[in-house]
C-alpha cells in the first residue's frame, strides 16, 4: 500500500489480536476489515458544548487583510468587510471564534487600534514579521464577529501587556458607560457593550517564541493570570477566563510548568488553554489519523493535572479544557538529527535573527492563491475531523475547540471568490448533528500498530498499539430524538465492514448513511469545480432488528443518522 506508508516502510502484515486482527507496518497483505460498534443510551460521556466546533482567527498573511477585510472587493460593505465571506460563514453557523490571535497578541497594543482610522498607529508585528496597520482593530474584530453571527472569545496581551491594560479592555468592551473607557467606546460609535464572555489570559505563554515569554517563570505567570482574572471579573462578574497551559505536549517542561501555573491561579480561572498541531509524513495516513490518540493523551494528562491541583487546593471547582488551536498536517519528517539537542533546537528554530529579513505588508492584491495547496482536500478534512472525534470522546472536559484553519474550512477564499473545500462537510455535519450527550462507542474489530516516529529533535511520537481502523464517536440528543454516529475508516487500502448495534435505542429508526471520500487523495475543490469532493448517500447500509450493516470506503468520513 505505497500511498499509506512513509518512505522506507513496507506494507503491513496481519496477526491475531484479541477479538480482532492487528496489522503492523512490516510486510505482507491484508484482507477485508470488520468492526462491530455498539451504542447504549445509558453510557454517556458528557454534555457536548456547541463551542466545541469553534474556529481561530489571527492576522497571519491575508486571512484578515484579504479574506476578511478588503475595501477593494466588489462585495465590500461600509467597513471594508467582504460580504461574500460574511454570508458564507453566517450560513455555516459557526458557534464561536477565538480572536484576534495567537502569537500576534503578545505584542499588540489594542489601544492603538481604536477610534478614527486616520489616527491609529501602525506597528511592527514581531511574531510574524509583518506590518500591522490596524485597519482592523479591536472594535472591527468584534463587530465582524457579530456580522457572521458567532460568539467572540478574546485573547488579551499578557506578554508586553499589563494588568492595567486588561482592566481597561474589559471596561471598554463590556461596561455600559459612565467611565472613561466605556464612554470612549460610545464616543467611537458603539453605544451598547459587546458583552464578550470568554477571555484568554495571553497566548502560549510558555513558548520561547512568544514575545515577553513566561517560559522561565511559570509561578510568575500564574500569579499574573490570577490577578488579571480576578480584576477582569471585578469589572464584569459574568465573564469566564482561560489560563495558558503548555502550548504543546512536546515542551520539555510539560506538565510541570502547568502545575506551577495552576497552583497560583486555580480558583480564579475557568479553563486551561491547550494547543497542538499534529504532524505526519507525506502519504502516511496511519500517522495522520492515528494522531487522535496523541491528542487524547494530551487531554487526559492535562485533565488529571487539573484534578490533582483541585484536590491539593481543596477546591470544589473543576476546571474545563479549551483546545483552542489545533490542526493536522503532512510534511517531511526530519527525524532525530542531533540526539540530546532537543532543548537547543527548540530555541534555535525560533531565535532567528536575520539581518536580511524584510517586514511584509499584506494587501488583498497579493493574496495567495488557495487553490495551490500541496495536498488534496481530504488530508485536512480527515485530519481535523479525527481530532474533533477525540474532543467528542472527552466532551465531559473539553468544552471549547477552535480549529486553526476553521474559517478556511467553512469558506475558502481567493481574491475574488469563496467556495467550500472538503473540510466544510465533516465540520458542518458535526455542528449540525453532534449535539446533546456524547456517547461511549464500544469498538471491537481489526486494529493496526503505529511505530514510533520523530518529526524532528523536539517533536517525537511514541509507538501506539491496537488502534482501531474505525475511529468513531457518537452524539445522542434525546430531547430532539436524534442519534448520530461519526466514523472515519482509517484504512487507506480497502473497505471496512461495520455492524452498528443500536438496539438499545427503542423506537429509533435508521435515516441515512452520509459518506465523504475523494476520487483520489490529490483531488480538491476549487471555485471552478466546487463539488469535486462532496458528500453522498451511502447505498450499502441496511438495518435489521436494531443492527445496521454498512461498508465504509477507504479513507472516508461517515455519518450514520437515526431518529425517534
Amino acid at each position: 500500500v505505497p500511498a499509506a506508508v512513509a518512505p522506507g516502510e513496507g506494507p503491513y502484515t496481519t496477526r491475531a489480536c484479541g477479538k480482532g486482527r492487528r496489522d503492523t507496518l512490516l510486510g505482507g497483505i491484508t484482507t477485508a476489515k470488520t468492526t462491530k460498534l455498539t451504542l447504549h443510551p445509558k453510557f454517556t460521556i458528557g454534555e457536548i458544548s456547541p463551542r466545541l466546533y469553534g474556529a481561530f482567527l489571527e492576522p497571519i498573511g491575508t486571512m484578515v487583510n484579504g479574506s476578511m477585510y478588503n475595501p477593494k472587493h466588489p462585495t465590500a460593505d461600509s467597513q471594508g468587510f467582504r460580504q461574500d465571506f460574511i454570508a458564507a460563514l453566517r450560513e455555516a453557523g459557526l458557534p464561536a471564534l477565538r480572536l484576534p490571535g495567537g502569537n500576534f497578541v503578545s505584542g499588540w497594543e489594542w489601544k492603538d487600534s481604536i477610534g478614527p482610522k486616520e489616527q491609529r498607529k501602525a506597528h511592527l508585528d514581531l511574531a510574524w514579521h509583518q506590518y500591522i496597520p490596524n485597519d482592523v482593530g479591536h472594535d472591527e474584530y468584534l463587530q465582524w464577529a457579530e456580522k457572521i453571527g458567532t460568539q467572540p472569545m478574546y485573547t488579551i496581551n499578557l506578554g508586553t501587556g499589563t494588568l492595567l491594560d486588561a482592566i481597561h479592555i474589559a471596561e471598554y468592551t463590556n461596561h455600559p458607560g459612565g467611565t472613561y473607557w466605556s464612554d470612549l467606546r460610545r464616543q467611537y460609535g458603539r453605544e451598547q457593550p459587546y458583552g464578550v464572555k470568554t477571555w484568554y489570559l495571553g497566548n502560549e505563554m510558555d513558548g520561547p517564541w512568544q514575545i515577553a515569554s513566561w517560559e522561565k517563570d511559570p509561578k510568575g505567570y500564574g500569579v499574573l493570570a490570577n490577578e488579571t482574572s480576578k480584576a477582569m471579573k471585578w469589572v464584569d462578574g459574568s465573564i469566564e477566563t482561560a489560563v495558558c497551559g503548555s502550548s504543546s505536549p512536546f515542551m520539555g517542561h510539560f506538565p510541570q510548568w502547568d502545575l506551577e501555573v495552576l497552583q497560583e491561579c486555580y480558583n480564579a480561572v475557568d479553563y486551561v488553554s491547550l494547543h497542538h498541531y499534529h504532524t505526519a509524513a507525506p502519504g502516511n495516513y496511519f500517522q495522520l489519523l492515528g494522531g487522535a490518540a496523541y491528542i487524547e493523551d494530551y487531554i487526559e494528562t492535562e485533565a488529571a493535572l487539573c484534578d490533582f491541583v483541585q484536590a491539593k487546593m481543596r477546591s470544589p471547582r473543576k476546571l474545563m479544557l479549551s483546545f483552542d488551536e489545533y490542526g493536522a498536517m503532512m510534511r517531511p519528517l526530519q527525524g532525530i538529527e542531533h540526539p540530546g539537542w532537543g532543548p537547543y533546537n527548540l530555541y534555535h528554530s525560533h531565535y532567528r535573527f536575520d539581518p536580511n529579513a524584510a517586514y511584509v505588508r499584506h494587501d488583498p492584491d497579493n493574496m495567495v492563491d488557495n487553490r495551490r495547496r500541496e495536498v488534496g482536500d481530504m488530508v485536512p478534512a480527515l485530519g481535523s475531523a479525527s481530532i474533533l472525534l477525540a474532543f467528542l470522546r472527552h466532551a465531559d472536559r473539553v468544552k471549547i475547540g477552535c480549529m486553526t484553519s476553521g474559517l478556511g474550512a467553512l469558506c475558502a477564499t481567493d481574491r475574488e471568490h469563496v467556495w467550500r473545500t472538503a473540510s466544510y462537510y465533516p465540520f458542518h455535519q458535526l455542528m449540525e448533528y453532534g449535539r446533546g450527550q456524547s456517547l461511549q462507542v464500544a469498538v471491537e474489530g481489526d486494529t493496526f500498530d503505529l511505530p514510533a516516529y520523530a518529526v524532528n529533535d523536539t517533536s517525537q511520537y511514541p509507538a501506539k498499539e491496537g488502534l482501531p481502523y474505525v475511529d468513531a464517536a457518537a452524539a445522542y440528543d434525546e430531547k430532539a430524538g436524534a442519534l448520530t454516529l461519526f466514523a472515519i475508516n482509517r484504512d487507506p487500502a480497502g473497505d471496512t465492514q461495520i455492524q452498528l448495534d443500536v438496539s438499545a435505542f427503542e423506537g429509533y429508526r435508521f435515516v441515512e448513511h452520509l459518506e465523504l471520500c475523494a476520487p483520489d487523495m490529490d483531488a480538491r475543490n476549487t471555485w471552478e469545480a466546487p463539488d469535486t469532493i462532496a458528500p453522498a448517500v451511502g447505498q450499502s447500509a441496511k438495518e435489521e432488528q436494531g443492527v445496521v450493516t454498512a461498508t465504509l470506503k477507504p479513507l472516508s468520513w461517515n455519518v450514520l443518522r437515526f431518529e425517534k
